[in-house]
């Protein structure tokens, strides 16, 4: 009985201590996997992390070759030579229309020609330096030679009588001595009590591009005029920077038909403005400041004032083409005395102390250059280019 008994209490035993050993197998089997599996997914992490940044780095080389070689560097590229071009076309511009202008004086000019189709020849080959040093150039002899013919062809003030006082009426050309020199002055006076000054106009209406033009004496005769003068500045047909715009003026003016011109242009302006009216000019320093009147004879406008309440008010500044010696037109008033004219050879700063030294109370400066033009009686200054608009004394 006792020997049955102890072998029947060992089997349990032995199943027990295997059950355990199988447990703890498979434990450790499925502890094992557990690591394997947690250690192999942080390996491909790893790796794919290492992937990313591979790709990321990838990608930051493409980008810095696109900055250097397409889109960035190449866009930067592309503005710097599209501002090298505008910049120096502009230039040539410019140049072509001071020659234009330096040939309606001189027929001496194929050096300079020939200067500027080199200038035109470097900037077609994207040489900007050197085509703006050209032009630059270019821009100085235009300069040389147009004050050069200026002097040599205005009257010699030794063979002008010298007389700095106006005349009381009619047309007078006399050497003004001013405090910045002795130049000859063209002028017409008229009595404002028995004359009538009027601005005659080739268009009858507002114009944008190809807009008429006349010879100054074509004006007095259709208005049985006895003197005039070239008036506003204006876009001439032979500039370039004039394409689509030619014959056009943007400043105010109300002709003799009582129709203002570039009214809704210069509604603040501060350009100045001339009112012709019975019996006596008015000079305004800012045109914003005058209406649409139509009860007056006629109203123009340009720059700069000359002269106003008898001082200078102008003495210069930074455009080029008021600071060369050249013919300067004009409209003045002296109490009820009218005048038109022109300075000769002159900057528009001299032109201003010289209408000062003949006692003038206001003076208005008026287009130059090729457009210069006065009449009386014939073609005193010019005839110039034709004109969009003119200022005529006519006898009451």
């Amino acid at each position: 009985m006792a020997a049955a008994s102890i072998k029947f209490l060992k089997k349990p035993k032995i199943g027990i201590i295997a059950g355990i050993i199988a447990l703890v197998a498979i434990t450790s089997y499925f502890g094992y996997t557990q690591i394997y599996t947690k250690t192999a997914l942080l390996a491909a992490v790893e790796r794919k992390n290492e992937t990313l940044m591979a790709e990321i780095d990838s990608l930051k080389k493409e980008f810095e070759e696109l900055k250097n070689q397409d889109q960035i560097k190449i866009n930067k590229d592309l503005t710097t030579e599209i501002n090298n071009i505008q910049k120096t076309y502009k230039q040539s511009i410019s140049v072509y229309e001071d020659l234009t202008d330096l040939k309606a004086i001189s027929k001496d000019t194929k050096k300079l020609d020939d200067l500027y189709a080199l200038a035109i020849s470097i900037l077609a080959n994207r040489d900007y330096s050197q085509a703006t040093d050209k032009l630059n150039e270019l821009a100085k002899n235009i300069a040389d030679e147009k004050a050069k013919v200026t002097v040599a062809s205005a009257p010699a003030t030794a063979n002008v009588p010298q007389n700095n006082t106006p005349p009381g009426s009619g047309y007078s050309r006399q050497t003004v001595n001013s405090d910045t020199g002795s130049f000859v002055v063209s002028i017409v006076a008229a009595d404002l009590g028995s004359t009538k000054v009027i601005v005659d106009t080739a268009s009858d209406s507002d114009c944008s591009n190809n807009c008429p033009v006349l010879p100054l004496a074509t004006y007095v005769s259709r208005s049985g005029a006895f003197a005039g003068v070239n008036g506003t500045y204006f876009c001439p047909a032979e500039y370039p920077s004039c394409a689509g715009k030619t014959g056009t003026f943007d400043l105010l003016v109300m002709n003799k038909n009582k129709t203002y011109f570039n009214s809704g242009n210069n509604v603040y302006s501060n350009n100045p403005i001339v009112v012709f009216q019975s019996g006596s000019m008015r000079f305004i320093g800012s045109g914003s400041g005058w209406g649409r009147d139509t009860g007056v004879d006629g109203v123009l406008m340009n720059y700069p004032l000359l002269v106003n309440g008898g001082n200078v008010s102008f003495g210069g500044d930074d455009d080029p083409k008021k600071g060369s010696k050249g013919n300067r037109s004009f409209v003045a008033n002296k109490g009820s005395i009218g005048y038109i004219g022109v300075v000769h050879s002159a900057t528009v700063a001299e032109a201003a102390r010289v209408l000062k030294t003949m006692g003038m109370e206001n003076a208005l400066n008026l287009d130059d250059g090729g457009s210069t033009a006065l009449w009386s009686g014939g073609y005193k200054v010019g005839p110039g280019r034709n004109l969009p608009n003119v200022i005529l004394f006519v006898k009451k």
